[in-house]
């Protein structure tokens, strides 16, 4: 080889350039002239084979079968996906449009090839090993109604193979017209929709040849992708989409510029009411299912045309009685409006299995999972997590803390109707779940510890820096806050809830099963054990009486300012169960507390969960809970309030002043001159030795308990 200094432009300089000797030259091109000439004999070969395949008999009447299930724990089919919907439309009912749309975006040469398109074949084969995997696909319309009659969504070469097969012999049996209309009737569109006639009933609840262009450009962009295009699952994905396939349709020259640029600018507008064709006995769970999926690389074509048999974690007859206790303890309690919510999430805390999912009450009428996608403030729920890292700190549930008022900063929390019970036990505080004993805690042991043992048990939304997080004024998710309890009933481990077992094909071969759910130690033991110990408090004596189901089981409510948001999470050794009841447009709701919906919902659920695990307690160590009889409440006006503070802060002000505010240390005391020594004397503080550890022996004290109302009917104190 030689090289030869060419200039390429002066300003830029001189580059080298490889010039390649003759001998080398030849041998290269005929290496690329031998593999084109085998490519394209493959082609010619291909070709002839395919244009020698018979027709298909009775195509016409071809009706598919089911193809795709979703199954509970116990075998109980939940979900099955059909591959034709019995809604069938003539070619000649479907919109000009809507047509122009499908095939603009899906195959534009659909009326000039046989079923297959080579150069496109040849061209997404050649990126794909480019790129070092799948970025292109090549499929005709008639490859996809293909695969979707017959064939399965494997991604192999046989399959593809065989795909281009059935497609040549379509092409021979019937008309382009025919074959058309057959994909128009059975493709998939996502939210239960198989075909355009239903896909424009439940997006926009019309007929077909009321839809408008943008409507009709938003479904034909859905075949790619169903779920991840779906307006119902993220309308600003679904309205870029749209918008690619306004843009094809204008560069194919179906729709001139001005109408594309008006069409781009429509806003998309839903069905409030949209109709699900598919059977679905468990439909937010299976959403999440469904995403799960996707993460171990199921297309959602593959899921719905698969003939999968997807084995869940989920406990069908736990579910049903969730779906009822929601409708049933709502309308009790004159909370029957759309905008009137609850949601259930349940898992095992040990293995994980997801157990029941219900993200809302009525998902015919609202899709967004209030499990997983909304977030809302915690109320009192969120106060375990403060104990929990006082615990870790060396406090003991029988330490005294002061239910007084008091002040941080400029925040003043308060008890419910400013009552205030003087100095109590930290297990009684929880019990009764006191805002000012919490807030008092968390002057204590600081915000950073908080945030971080919260951030370890699960929560990753982000949390702010701030002492009102002790009273749940930050926003969580029902998922992450049930996960992290699920710490407190696994001695201190966090376990991954999942939701699938396994994934069979249509032939019975596992494609996939779960391995054991990942697990973290994050808590000791002990701390676990103290924490279970006090909260079996709250619904034997404290707030969440109403959860009883007289068994071993341990919770806390929650309730946020203004009663706009109430839950209860608890749980036994088996089963953790959070419940949150809030509306959607976060109004007030009254007097409900996490005592009240929340606390019944969850006893209906954990009634029927816990079954098969009869009266299981913890395996724990034994933790003393010393017996403590409040005194009578005393109810302190705000005057008395602010005269206790003042002289209080004005205490503490002293105390900070003997501080040296540079080097943090204590000042040295300044002693008049005596008359035995003229001179001033320095006394420097004396430093505190390190306190000692103190072993306490806990003994189990059966103390009884005092005979409750069961359930208040009345308006509860905030923070509960």
């Amino acid at each position: 080889m030689t090289y030869y200094n060419i200039p390429r432009n002066r300003k830029r300089g001189k580059s080298k350039r490889l010039i390649i000797d003759s001998p080398m030259l030849t041998m290269i091109t005929g290496i690329v002239v031998f593999t084109v000439g085998i490519v394209l004999a493959g082609m010619i070969a291909l070709k002839l084979y395919l244009i020698s395949l018979p027709p298909i008999k009775n195509l016409n009447s071809l009706k598919p079968n089911i193809v795709t299930t979703f199954c509970a724990s116990d075998g109980e089919v939940i979900k099955t996906f059909a591959a034709y919907t019995y809604s069938n439309v003539e070619l000649k009912e479907v919109p000009e449009q809507l047509v122009k749309a499908l095939i603009a975006t899906e195959d534009k040469n659909f009326y000039k090839h046989q079923g297959y398109d080579m150069l496109g074949l040849v061209r997404s084969m050649v990126a794909n090993v480019l790129a070092g995997h799948v970025v292109q696909g090549a499929s005709t319309i008639t490859q996809q109604l293909s695969r979707i009659l017959f064939l399965s969504n494997e991604k192999t070469v046989t399959r593809k193979i065989k795909e281009l097969q059935v497609a040549a012999q379509i092409e021979k049996t019937i008309s382009k017209d025919k074959i058309l209309e057959m994909y128009l009737n059975n493709v998939y569109l996502g939210s239960g929709a198989y075909g355009v006639k239903g896909a424009a009933k439940i997006y926009f609840n019309k007929n077909l040849n009321e839809l408008t262009l943008p409507e009709m450009a938003l479904i034909a962009g859905l075949p790619q992708a169903p779920s991840v295009y779906s307006p119902y699952n993220n309308k600003k994905l679904a309205e870029k989409r749209r918008n690619q396939v306004l843009l094809r349709m204008y560069k194919m020259k179906y729709i001139d510029k001005e109408t594309y640029e008006k069409a781009k600018k429509s806003p998309i507008v839903l069905s409030t009411m949209p109709i699900m064709y598919a059977t679905n006995k468990a439909p937010y769970f299976c959403d999440y299912v469904m995403k799960d999926l996707q993460k171990l690389g199921f297309t959602e074509d593959e899921i719905v045309n698969g003939g999968f048999k997807i084995v869940t974690t989920l406990d069908y007859k736990a579910q049903v009685k969730a779906n009822e206790a929601i409708i049933k303890n709502l309308n009790a309690w004159g909370m029957n409006k759309d905008k009137n919510q609850a949601a259930v999430f349940s898992f095992n805390p040990i293995d994980g299995r997801i157990l029941v999912y219900a993200g809302g009450k009525d998902y015919s009428k609202s899709q967004y999972d209030r499990v997983t996608q909304s977030q809302r403030p915690s109320g009192s729920a969120f106060k375990p997590f403060i104990y929990t890292a006082a615990i870790e700190k060396g406090y003991s549930p029988n330490d005294m803390i002061e239910d007084m008022p008091i002040k941080i900063g400029n925040w003043t929390p308060r008890n419910y109707g400013n009552k205030y019970r003087g100095k109590i036990p930290l297990y009684t505080a929880l019990m009764v779940s006191s805002n000012v004993c919490a807030a008092r805690l968390m002057d204590e042991i600081g915000v950073r510890p908080v945030i971080q043992l919260s951030r370890v048990m699960g929560i990753t939304t982000p949390i702010p820096y701030d002492y009102t997080i002790a009273l749940g004024s930050h926003s969580v998710k029902l998922f992450e806050m049930t996960r992290a309890f699920g710490v407190f009933a696994n001695g201190g481990y966090k376990v991954e809830p999942y939701a699938i077992e396994r994934v069979e094909s249509s032939r019975g071969t596992i494609l996939y099963e779960a391995k054991k759910a990942r697990t973290s130690k994050v808590l000791n033991i002990n701390t676990a054990a103290t924490m279970t110990a006090i909260m079996r408090t709250v619904i034997t004596s404290g707030t969440g009486r109403a959860a009883n189901i007289g068994k071993p089981a341990a919770g806390k409510t929650g309730t946020t300012d203004d009663s706009k948001d109430a839950y209860f999470i608890g749980f036994t050794p088996d089963v953790v169960t959070g419940v949150w009841v809030g509306n959607d447009d976060n109004s007030q709701m009254g007097g409900i507390t996490g005592g009240t919906i929340p606390a019944l919902i969850w006893k209906d659920v954990m009634t029927v969960a816990t079954e098969q695990y009869g009266n299981a307690d913890f395996e724990y160590p034994e933790v003393v809970l010393n017996p403590f009889r409040a005194s009578n409440v005393s109810v302190i006006n705000q005057s008395d309030i602010a005269k206790q503070q003042e002289e209080k802060d004005k205490e503490k002000q002293k105390e900070l002043d003997k501080i040296d505010p540079i080097t943090g240390v204590e000042k040295p005391t300044l002693l008049k001159p005596t008359e035995e020594n003229q001179k001033s004397i320095l006394i420097f503080p004396k430093k505190d030795k390190e306190a000692p550890t103190v072993e306490v022996k806990q003994e189990r004290v059966d103390e009884p308990q005092p005979n409750y109302a069961p359930i208040p009917m009345t308006s509860a104190p905030i923070g509960q």
